[in-house]
């Protein structure tokens, strides 16, 4: 059976495999009235792209769900983002080899066993974090489309050997006041790239999706 063909026979499409699935299934799954949920939401920190799924979404009355991942705070995010929000930066500390991969670190031959200290490997905008840590800071853009867009949220990855958890920082400031929010993550068992809290995120999605009461922005 083709994609088309069980696109025909799903009510929701989660996608949950990479960026590049983002691109290819996506759009497809729109044009067919499916709505999706999507977890590699670091490919829409490509424009073109970002508005073209949200067009076709608008065009087939679909739904594109983007769950919170491995942070606390999006409710924050969005209720602040009714008012001017000034700045929004996060800080993402993991063990070094739960960086094993990532296009930055294989692009400046940093040797991750290598690090005995807390080291700053990235400091930037979102726009360029989920293109050198795809695998990692997905949050960085779920936290941009909250907020204040992929060039303005700044991101910081550091590598920390004295870590065994996945710490997520993120601090907003704005007329509303000031949000400061921290998570230390278990590594997911089955991917240390990423956090359990992120898998969570999804059950709790569809939880939400199926029930009549919403609670929370």
């Amino acid at each position: 059976m083709t994609i088309e063909e069980l696109l025909q026979n799903v009510d929701l499409v989660i996608e949950c495999a990479s960026q590049k699935a983002v691109r290819l299934i996506v759009p497809q799954a729109l044009e067919a009235g499916c709505n999706v949920m999507v977890m590699s939401v670091g490919a829409l920190a490509d424009e073109e792209l970002r508005e073209r799924l949200f067009t076709l979404a608008k065009q087939n009355n679909c739904k594109l769900y983007f769950p919170s991942g491995a942070v606390a705070g999006i409710d924050g995010i969005n209720s602040a983002s009714a008012a001017e929000i000034s700045s929004v930066t996060l800080t993402t500390r993991k063990p070094p080899m739960g960086l094993a991969g990532a296009p930055h670190v294989k692009a400046l031959g940093i040797k991750l066993e290598t690090i005995e200290k807390e080291t700053l490997l990235f400091e930037g905008p979102a726009s360029e974090a989920v293109k050198a840590f795809p695998a990692n800071v997905n949050v960085a853009a779920t936290i941009s489309l909250a907020g204040i867009g992929f060039e303005r949220t700044k991101v910081r990855v550091i590598a920390d050997p004295a870590l065994s958890r996945n710490v997520h920082e993120i601090t907003v400031e704005g007329e509303f006041g000031k949000l400061t929010t921290r998570v230390e993550n278990l590594p997911s068992p089955e991917n240390p790239k990423t956090s359990y809290l992120a898998a969570l995120s999804a059950i709790s999605t569809l939880k939400k999706i199926l029930s009549p009461v919403q609670i929370g922005t």
